[in-house]
């Protein structure tokens, strides 16, 4: 069962709501894939250079390990890829 606010919820026309879940995390979490910071914006973002695909976008509160002020361009780095709605994002970035 999921709950949400103390209530328990389904999704709609009885769908089971864990389910769907399940299936929208373990669908848009890639393994872990490896780059180079391509360039670092003094806002704390940057991209991430990854050979075959377009750059992804990650935010400083995506870093595990080192400080956003510690990384270089053409530092390589380690990675997962998440959807999102403006499109790929890096998550859990952290020296290779």
């Amino acid at each position: 069962m999921v709950y949400l606010w103390g209530k328990e919820v389904t999704g709609s026309k009885g769908v089971d709501l864990k389910s769907r879940l399940a299936f929208v995390f373990t669908t848009t979490t890639q393994k872990s894939m490896t780059g180079t910071i391509k360039k670092l914006t003094d806002k704390g973002f940057g991209f991430i250079a990854v050979d075959g695909q377009k750059d992804l976008f990650f935010h400083s509160k995506n870093l595990v390990g080192v400080m956003f002020d510690e990384l270089r361009e053409g530092d390589a780095v380690s990675f997962e890829s998440e959807q999102s709605e403006k499109g790929p994002n890096a998550v859990n970035v952290q020296r290779a």
